[in-house]
């Protein structure tokens, strides 16, 4: 069964913060600045928890990690959006 998460986390440095963002783009939709959304199996959010522990200083840094609860269940209606909409990117191949 897998999960919607909100992810958000603040990093001091930013070598440590292009980091985090590049695991969390491995495991989620970016929504802005540091703020994923994620649909992971219990496996995958502990190979996310894993790899963040890794790359974050406890003592400087923070994540926050918001269980949405079933990805085919209200989710996704938990977000509420003001101003600009999210705009999910259409991901298609191209080929040359």
């Amino acid at each position: 069964m897998r999960n919607r998460y909100l992810v958000t986390y603040d990093v001091c440095d930013d070598k440590r913060l292009r980091l985090v963002f590049k695991k969390m783009k491995a495991f989620g939709l970016h929504l802005q600045l540091s703020v994923f959304e994620c649909e992971l199996s219990g496996r995958e959010l502990a190979m996310m928890k894993a790899g963040l522990d890794a790359l974050i200083h406890h003592d400087e840094d923070q994540v926050l990690i918001a269980d949405l609860g079933p990805s085919d269940g209200t989710g996704r209606d938990c977000i509420e959006w003001l101003g600009r909409p999210l705009v999910e990117l259409c991901r298609k191949a191209v080929v040359l």
